[in-house]
């Protein structure tokens, strides 16, 4: 299957499937006219990066892993689970610190309409 093939059935761009290849995430045959032709097994392969980095994961870690999970399942996976616990509290740190951003806006919109209502009253 050609690169554009494969774009076309997974709605990834042929820009990313040419990163992934840079990246060795996907190992297509290169014939000799310079043409990327990838197995069938590729559709796969590129489903599962998606997934992976509609986790959150980057590329790198993605790579850590996706030649075991392509070929076992995930819970054999002895790199995986690492991974998802360093995302889990990475995620949890962004999450409590828009927390504290959303409170700081919160009491300064408070400020702001407390300001003009005593203003208005003066008035």
């Amino acid at each position: 299957m050609k690169i554009g093939e494969i774009a076309a059935r997974t709605g990834v761009s042929i820009r990313s499937l040419r990163y992934y290849d840079q990246l060795g995430l996907l190992t297509p045959i290169r014939r000799e006219n310079g043409y990327r032709e990838y197995s069938p097994l590729a559709e796969e392969q590129v489903r599962t990066i998606q997934l992976y980095l509609n986790l959150g994961l980057s590329t790198e870690q993605i790579a850590g892993f996706l030649h075991c999970v392509l070929k076992n399942k995930e819970a054999f996976c002895q790199e995986v689970l690492p991974i998802y616990r360093q995302k889990l509290t990475e995620i949890e740190a962004q999450i409590y610190l828009l927390q504290n951003i959303k409170l700081n806006l919160e009491e300064r919109i408070s400020s702001i309409l407390d300001e003009r209502q005593t203003s208005e009253a003066e008035e």
